[in-house]
């Protein structure tokens, strides 16, 4: 430890200039007359020594303060900034040293030009709004600095009390509204942190692209400290406070609701929310079970427009193996609408976990589960349009699934009980099994490798069309698929009662569509990609992300 504080030029070695100021000059005459040597160190240059035959030519010792400010201004400006308030205690000149901007200036530079924000940056319109802006990376930094020059806010200040205080809630988030959740995105833009929340486009229109409006912002518009306003409501920004509760979870809350209300009261809200969220009139909707969870919608809703709870979501890892490239889809649900869904890879199976959910299926729930291991040969073409065909080879699949599953767990069962056999001999349930049966009707089975790795999707496609009898919110789905699995959806009634998974079909269009045909509700849902650069969303392990989908889903069964 001395050895390390000798480099600093503080320490015992040369005495901490602090404990001088403040002795008298008889202890500093003592401490002055101390050997510049300590023990340890003796001992460890003493055995340096030994080792090379002699003592050599002695090193000159160099000392971080004699390195002149500039180049320390260098070293500081390299390091994370996470460390910089420890280093501003070692003495009094590595703290005026670390008042320079130009070291401030190049962590603030790091947050404003991180890699996935390239070509895109997001801006804030007057009228509280947002839009998607393309740029250059050079012309962002000039803008942001330019804004520190005219508010007189130094690049110091905007790290420590802004970015750095504020760090822990970057990235994606899944706010606590029951059954619906949502999808919120907290970016760094110039001087502010925002609040996004993403909305599914208009019902039904799956491929256009997603929504957003601001929740609440941080901004640094003086040195005192950061401003936190909420930006819900028509009446602009006003003040907001935000809690960071865990690492994983913060919470906002509004200090003046008022701003959330309108003149004409509840019927002028109800009627500017279901523009907004439906851009439509409640006079457009003739379904009347959807005209009633529209309005149940709205109710719960604005219940959590003062406070709300999120809690941190990772997208998905992504393995050269897998079928196509897992992320944040866009779904239809019949009379609920859009929703979003986020399509996992697990080894022999792909997962699909409600981020927005409704009454009977909520948010966090997985809403369709596919076994890549069983494959799909939809019917003739002269057959697609027959739902019995269709229906029969799914069920013919989930049988043999079930057999599958019952001699899993007879095998288990047996090798908990029967003592191991010995060595050089196989088992018995080996040596007594007989050929495995064959697959289904319609059914293929995956050739070469285990899981997605041996389906490799053909790019020509094969004819595709909805069976006669099956729904689906959006007609303009592909024609043309490149392949099918057998899959479950999770059905249940309002309130998420008597859940159960129901067979149904999983297509797979291209890259960034794919579809699913619940069996039972004779429904067709369509999923198409979000289109988005998100950033301080990657988990940092597989566990990691494991782990969250378990935890979202533990919320709301």
């Amino acid at each position: 430890m001395a050895v390390c504080a000798r480099l600093c030029g503080v320490g015992p070695s040369r005495g901490c200039r602090r404990r001088q100021h403040r002795r008298g000059p008889a202890e500093a005459a003592a401490a002055d007359s101390e050997p510049d040597t300590d023990p340890e160190e003796e001992r460890i240059e003493a055995g340096a020594a030994l080792a090379g035959g002699g003592p050599g030519p002695s090193v000159p010792r160099c000392s971080l303060l004699e390195l002149p400010p500039e180049l320390l201004v260098e070293i500081f400006a390299s390091l994370p900034g996470t460390d910089l308030p420890s280093l501003a205690q070692v003495c009094t000149k590595f703290r005026r040293i670390l008042h320079t901007d130009t070291i401030w200036r190049r962590r603030c530079r790091e947050v404003w030009l991180r890699p996935e924000q390239k070509g895109q940056r997001f801006r804030l319109g007057s009228d509280g709004g947002g839009d998607l802006e393309k740029g250059s990376r050079e012309y962002g930094v000039c803008e942001n600095l330019r804004k520190l020059e005219i508010t007189g806010v130094s690049c110091r200040d905007v790290y420590a009390k802004l970015l750095h205080r504020y760090r822990h809630i970057l990235g994606l988030w899944q706010p606590d509204i029951g059954p619906y959740g949502g999808l919120l995105n907290v970016v760094v833009d110039g001087l502010f942190i925002i609040g996004w929340m993403y909305l599914p486009p208009h019902d039904p229109h799956v491929d256009d692209p997603m929504r957003f409006k601001p929740l609440f912002r941080i901004h640094l518009m003086e040195r005192k400290s950061a401003t936190v306003e909420c930006m819900y409501g028509h009446k602009g920004p006003h003040h907001g406070h935000i809690q960071i509760v865990k690492k994983d979870e913060f919470s906002t809350k509004c200090n003046q609701t008022d701003h959330h209300r309108m003149s004409g009261g509840r019927q002028e809200e109800f009627r500017t929310w279901l523009r907004e969220e439906w851009g439509r009139t409640l006079e457009d909707i003739f379904h009347e079970h959807m005209q009633e969870l529209i309005l149940m919608k709205f109710i719960y809703t604005s219940q959590y427009d003062n406070c709300l709870t999120y809690r941190r979501i990772y997208l998905p890892p992504s393995h050269p193996d897998d079928l196509i490239k897992p992320g944040l889809f866009k779904g239809t649900y019949g009379s609920h609408g859009l929703e979003i869904v986020m399509l996992s890879f697990h080894g022999r199976r792909a997962r699909g976990t409600k981020i927005t959910g409704d009454p009977n299926i909520p948010a966090g729930q997985q809403t369709v589960e596919v076994d890549l291991r069983h494959r799909i040969q939809l019917p003739e073409a002269e057959n697609l349009h027959n739902f019995n065909e269709l229906s029969r080879v799914v069920l013919e699949v989930r049988e043999q699934v079930r057999q599958e599953q019952q001699r899993q767990q007879e095998g288990a069962q047996e090798d908990s009980q029967d003592p191991a056999p010995p060595a050089g001999e196989p088992p018995a349930k080996e040596a007594a099994a007989g050929p495995a049966e064959g697959p289904a009707e319609g059914h293929q089975e995956p050739e070469g490798g285990s899981g997605a790795a041996a389906q490799q999707p053909t790019e020509s496609g094969q004819p595709f069309v909805l069976p006669v009898g099956v729904s689906s919110r959006n007609e303009d789905y592909p024609r043309t698929c490149r392949m099918c699995f057998y899959g479950t959806g999770l059905i249940a009634g309002h309130g998420f009662t008597s859940p159960e998974r129901t067979p149904g079909v999983f297509i797979l269009f291209d890259d960034d569509r794919f579809g699913f045909i619940w069996l039972e509700l004779k429904s067709f849902s369509l999923y198409s990609r979000v289109k988005a650069t998100f950033q301080n969303a990657d988990a940092p392990s597989p566990q990691a992300f494991d782990e969250m989908l378990k935890n979202i889903q533990s919320l709301t069964s």
